[in-house]
């Protein structure tokens, strides 16, 4: 899948136990879901490794990436289609060079000097927020909109926004330039997982 594409509905799984995952993920790929996320704090690495090879016959089956949040070592191991580095999480080039050319190396820009950075590095693709600020995420502020689309403008790589998105706001971002949108809570966080995934791909499909 071209990676443009791939970002339209980037989902990212939410805490829940290891164990509701496949389930979740499976949904939110019905649903329309682009491009997963494994995201998980915490937890001991063969767990980590088990869950994340689970995701990965799931996400295989649908002819989505599945991306590992946080480690590259990981999404090395799983046979992952990359991983996404955040501020603090290791050093971009050196994921770079341990990922290969073939592998995506997402990060996180919040700002335009982030985003120059990251993409200089070798980022594959920015993440860029939280637009709406966010509940996964306590010490992440609300990104001003007008600062969202100049990091879209100042990069070649395809920026997803991401942060509170839901099907209430998701117009807001229209013209903003993003690829797409990355969204936890309101895909994972909704009674009907799949429901929720195909009314946000409906609607990020009007973004461009």
């Amino acid at each position: 899948m071209e990676l443009h594409a791939a970002l339209r509905l980037y989902a990212i799984t939410d805490a829940r136990p290891a164990g509701e995952l496949p389930g979740a993920v499976a949904a939110a790929l019905r649903g329309g879901a682009t491009m997963i996320q494994y995201r998980a704090k915490g937890l001991d690495d063969r767990l980590l490794l088990a869950t994340a090879l689970q995701l990965k016959q799931i996400t295989d089956a649908f002819g989505v990436p599945l991306i590992i949040n946080d480690r590259t070592d990981l999404a090395i191991a799983a046979g992952a289609a990359g991983a996404h580095l955040g501020p603090g999480d290791g050093d971009l080039s050196a994921a770079r060079i341990a990922l290969g050319r073939d592998r995506i190396l997402g990060a996180t820009a919040r700002s335009v000097e982030q985003a120059l950075a990251a993409q200089a590095a070798g980022a594959d693709y920015l993440g860029s927020g939280a637009v709406f600020g966010t509940s996964t995420k306590a010490d992440a502020a609300a990104m001003p909109l007008p600062l969202l689309r100049e990091i879209c403008r100042s990069v070649t790589v395809p920026v997803v926004a991401i942060g509170g998105i839901d099907g209430a706001n998701i117009a807001r971002l229209r013209g903003c330039g993003a690829a797409g949108v990355a969204v936890v809570s309101g895909i994972f966080g909704a009674a009907d997982v799949e429901a929720a995934a195909r009314a946000l791909r409906a609607k990020a499909g009007e973004l461009l």
